[in-house]
């Protein structure tokens, strides 16, 4: 008999969509796939370079089990230059991508029955791996209108007793909304009054911002410094997806928590993979921010594109490399079969069955009158896309 945890958990929606678009282009379908949270660019040449020295040299074998001490040395130096934040390599740990070290920082705080507040949208991993860590859940449904970020009395008003972490993203998956100093400062005097309270702060698309400078919570907000866990990694930023690469900073305490679950579930991550983070963060910089610098000129065409659509509003986000807007408005209208639509994955449905788009359904994201597009594409598949999109929603009635 499967267990009930494992009967529990709901696979990744953007997974399932992608897998989807997948078979049906194999079917011999034009499809043009928005769903993947993937950048669409090589990983940096003298990063590879660094990765295939350590196969030439030799470097085959199990690493500590937090991560090779001169890439903690490296990620402790990239801190304290990128974001002014002193860390030691005992409050570092390396792991198999940001993605496990959101869900083992969640085993090592929460006990069962332990509340997580979780601003939605949300990513779709944040409200699964909690309840895998036996907590509860407790989503926050924010406002288009302030671009999906959660306000401090929206805060005040979801802890209870039994709070014990909330998840902040920023910039965010989905929506590349990305808090202001000012916003972190209102959600840091909140959490200011409730010293029991931790924060997992997911900065994996740190390196992708469109304007200034990455700003994170403890860079308002030092003091809470020994209840922050600050998450990153180099998938996004150094189109490193395969490589599978994550960390952790946070306190010893928390650190050598964290590290006893690692050494029992999957030990250090590859040991090829830590000597190409090296490279990344002790490397040149430029690639990356040619990356950044194209990301902007696709999300702001997506933006524009989206925003002279009837019925569909788009809010221009600060960061990472999604859209995510407002299509309200086509909820309720029939498709040309008469079938409605319901919901937004039924629209999304729709445009991947008829039109051959893959777009993900905002369901997925706690946030049922919106749907997450990736700009993680070629502008050409950009501008396909937009085509298909308004031919689709045209034939709504």
């Amino acid at each position: 008999m499967i267990s009930e945890r494992a009967q529990n958990v709901q696979p990744s929606a953007t997974l399932k969509v992608t897998g989807r678009a997948k078979e049906l282009k194999r079917q011999g379908k034009s499809i043009v796939s928005l769903s993947a949270g993937e950048p669409d660019f090589k990983t940096p040449k003298h990063i590879c370079d660094a990765a295939i020295k350590a196969i030439r040299d030799g470097f085959h074998g199990y690493t500590m089990n937090p991560g090779t001490p001169e890439l903690r040395e490296a990620i402790c130096a990239k801190l304290k230059r990128d974001n002014a934040l002193d860390y030691e390599p005992s409050q570092v740990i390396c792991s198999n991508g940001a993605k496990q070290s959101v869900g083992f920082s969640l085993l090592a705080l929460v006990n069962k029955g332990d509340e997580v507040i979780i601003p939605a949208p949300y990513w779709v991993s944040y409200p699964e791996m909690t309840r895998m860590a036996e907590g509860n859940p407790v989503t926050v449904r924010t406002s288009f209108e302030n671009d999906f970020k959660l306000s401090p009395e929206q805060l005040e008003d979801a802890i209870t007793d039994k709070t014990k972490v909330l998840i902040l993203c920023s910039p965010s998956n989905p929506t590349g909304a990305r808090y202001s100093e000012d916003e972190l400062k209102d959600l840091a005097d909140v959490l200011k009054k409730y010293p029991e309270i931790y924060v997992i702060s997911d900065e994996i698309y740190e390196y992708i911002v469109f304007d200034g400078e990455h700003t994170g919570i403890l860079n308002v907000a030092p003091e809470l410094k020994d209840r922050v866990l600050l998450v990153n990694g180099f998938s996004k930023g150094f189109a490193m997806t395969g490589w599978r690469l994550g960390y952790l900073a946070a306190s010893e305490e928390i650190v050598s928590a964290f590290a006893r679950i690692q050494s029992q579930e999957t030990s250090a991550p590859s040991s090829i993979s830590q000597k190409a983070a090296e490279a990344a963060y002790t490397g040149s910089l430029d690639e990356v921010k040619a990356m950044r610098d194209e990301f902007k000129k696709r999300r702001d065409y997506l933006v524009e594109t989206l925003n002279a659509i009837d019925g569909v509003s788009c809010f221009t986000p600060g960061g990472a490399f999604y859209v995510f807007p407002d299509i309200s408005g086509y909820i309720g209208k029939s498709q040309p079969d008469g079938s409605a639509i319901e919901s937004s994955t039924d629209l999304c449905l729709y445009l991947l069955d008829e039109y051959g788009l893959a777009l993900v359904p905002g369901d997925a994201f706690g946030e049922p009158n919106g749907l997450r597009m990736s700009y993680a594409a070629s502008m050409d598949d950009l501008k396909e896309a937009m085509d298909r999109l308004k031919k689709g929603l045209s034939q709504l009635r």
